[in-house]
């Protein structure tokens, strides 16, 4: 049986980023709408009070009375590394976290007034000390980036359709504002984790973190690059009919899928823009007042834009080609549909999809896929 026991490992500095702002990790799309949410006068007040209802202090009274509160004396390791993600952040108030008796490997940070941060003990008994700092690390990116309030929104929707599934018409309308928060919400897990890559500072560890979440405790019959060429495989998909089921598939979800998000983290970290922040050029928090909006959906419009040109998904390719005015459109969609070969079904050259550069990449997202999806806790 693997020892996973929280080993200890060397100390080493890490790198502490004072001031950043989140706008320095987060993804364009999570970026643009919450900047946009952010600038609308009042737009906080509202929404809260709009949510007076949300059992909140139920929450945080059970977690209190069921779950246990990292300390110094409780949890002790974890408490080191929450007050250290903090640290590196630059987060002044140090989140309530707790661990609660779950098997199922999942994390979470929610709150209206103020973020609570919650681990499962099939978290912690899974990941070693680097991989856990780098959930940590996710969770504190969460609570800095404000994601708290809209992610306990999502909880509250999630369970509120399930109960009002059986009026006609409204589930219709609470579903409709759940799937558009959901969107959202995957968009603020990539976020989360290169936030989770600052505090760890070690790729290696969010790598393993993820198979991990993937496949178990099971390291030693797993392979970082084997698990990064089943991401590649997957973006490739097939066919249209695979580009299509995909959408099916990740409608549902409030999270990406976890090879996708290793992928994505491991080409960020790779980017011109990580780097300037390891060098310490990042935009600060006493910025973000200064933001303009149009230039937020700007580069959130340039990112998806350079998606499609470099898409290798048979959906994205045949978006790329109707943008460069491939001919012959009805051949086209009639022979990836049926997988005929030859003819106008193939490759046609991809022009005029142009960008301008934006940057690259897109969890916490730290749990385990639910066939439930929706049902339960988000991380």
């Amino acid at each position: 049986m693997t020892d996973n026991s929280h080993e200890s490992v060397p100390s080493r500095q890490r790198r502490r980023y004072p001031g950043i702002s989140s706008r320095a990790y987060e993804h364009p799309a999570d970026r643009s709408a919450l900047v946009a949410l952010r600038r609308l006068t009042g737009f906080d007040t509202v929404f809260k009070a709009l949510s007076g209802l949300l059992p909140e202090r139920s929450l945080r009274l059970l977690f209190l009375s069921d779950s246990v509160r990292v300390s110094d004396a409780q949890f002790a390791h974890l408490n080191d590394m929450l007050r250290d993600a903090c640290y590196i952040l630059d987060l002044e108030k140090v989140p309530p976290m707790y661990v609660n008796q779950d098997p199922r490997p999942n994390a979470m940070c929610i709150g209206l007034d103020e973020p609570i941060i919650v681990v499962t003990t099939g978290l912690v008994e899974l990941l070693d000390e680097e991989e856990m700092r780098a959930v940590v690390g996710h969770e504190v990116g969460h609570a800095l980036s404000g994601h708290a309030v809209y992610r306990t929104i999502l909880l509250f929707l999630t369970n509120l359709a399930l109960k009002v599934a059986w009026i006609p018409l409204g589930n219709v309308a609470v579903m409709a504002i759940v799937t558009a928060l959901r969107e959202w919400f995957r968009k603020s897990e990539l976020s989360a984790d290169r936030a989770g890559l600052l505090v760890g500072q070690d790729l290696k560890a969010s790598m393993r973190g993820l198979m991990k979440i993937a496949g178990g405790n099971h390291l030693h019959e797993m392979n970082v690059d084997a698990f990064l060429a089943q991401a590649d495989e997957y973006e490739k998909g097939g066919d249209l009919r695979d580009s299509v089921l995909k959408i099916l598939n990740v409608l549902p979800r409030s999270h990406p899928f976890t090879t996708v998000r290793a992928a994505e983290l491991k080409k960020w970290s790779e980017t011109r823009d990580y780097q300037r922040i390891v060098d310490g050029h990042y935009p600060r928090r006493d910025e973000d007042q200064d933001t303009s909006v149009t230039d937020s959906f700007r580069e959130s419009a340039a990112h998806y834009a350079d998606t499609v040109r470099t898409s290798k998904d048979p959906l994205m390719k045949l978006v790329g080609d109707i943008a460069g005015g491939a001919g012959d459109l009805g051949g086209k969609l009639r022979d990836k549909f049926t997988g005929a070969a030859g003819g106008n079904g193939g490759g046609a050259s991809r022009k005029g999809a142009t960008a301008t550069d934006a940057t690259d990449g897109q969890e916490g997202t730290w749990r385990r896929p639910d066939p439930e999806e929706g049902s339960g806790p988000e991380s």
